[in-house]
């Protein structure tokens, strides 16, 4: 599974990521040299690899299914039917088991999941802005009422927090550092959750790109030997 400066450069890659790679090959432009993409991933890294397989020719089916399992990977996260059988198909279609109408309505219908979920949760979002709107207008008309009422009421609460002011600053801000080094703490635990399996699944998806260039090639070396014997 290989490809070439040249046909890497048709598709536009940026500007850094071009640079590094001919620096690493220690080249100054574009030739057709052919390079494999697990080469990519040695020198410039996954996600440039992942790109450069739009420049990759003769795969399409192994580039689809690879795009599938990538998927599958957080399968457990779709929540709409439609997802599910999106990929579904999109594998079927790699293996030659769905037309392409089959893909392109499969297709349609993810869309519409997807913006089924964004509309949903627009309107969940608008509905919760409301609901705290009013919420708030009730409570401002509230303390409306209630302001004549609760004036002798606060000038006593206002002498008793005083005093209790003056006893409890100590113990309130050892409380805030404590909260403060609790929020801290957990919130540095979960980035590192969140840190450790991002990086297990881009090793995982880089193990399998791997794999399956160890395959294409394993498959092109058994193709020539086929072709020497003849």
């Amino acid at each position: 599974m290989k490809t070439t400066l040249n046909k890497i450069r048709e598709h536009s890659p940026c500007k850094d990521g071009w640079e590094k790679l001919l620096a690493s090959l220690d080249k100054t432009k574009a030739d057709d040299d052919e390079i494999w993409i697990d080469t990519i991933i040695d020198l410039n890294g996954l996600d440039d690899a992942l790109w450069c397989l739009r420049a990759v020719e003769g795969y399409d089916k192994e580039i689809r299914l690879f795009a599938v399992w990538c998927a599958r990977q957080v399968q457990h996260l779709m929540e709409d039917e439609r997802s599910i059988q999106a990929l579904d198909v999109a594998e079927n279609f790699a293996n030659g088991e769905a037309t392409a109408e089959e893909l392109a309505a499969a297709r349609d219908a993810a869309r519409d999941a997807r913006d089924a979920a964004w509309a949903a949760a627009w309107a969940a979002g608008r509905d919760a802005a409301m609901a705290a709107r009013d919420a708030a207008w009730a409570a401002d008309r509230a303390a409306d009422r209630a302001a004549d009422r609760a004036a002798a009421r606060d000038a006593a609460r206002d002498a008793r927090d005083a005093a209790w002011a003056a006893a409890s600053d100590a113990a309130s801000d050892a409380a805030w550092a404590a909260a403060r080094a609790a929020r801290d703490a957990a919130w540095a635990a979960r980035y590192a959750a969140w840190a450790a399996a991002w990086d297990a699944a881009r090793g995982a998806q880089e193990s399998e790109l791997r794999k399956m260039v160890v395959a294409a090639y394993t498959s092109g070396r058994k193709a020539e030997r086929g072709t020497l014997c003849r």
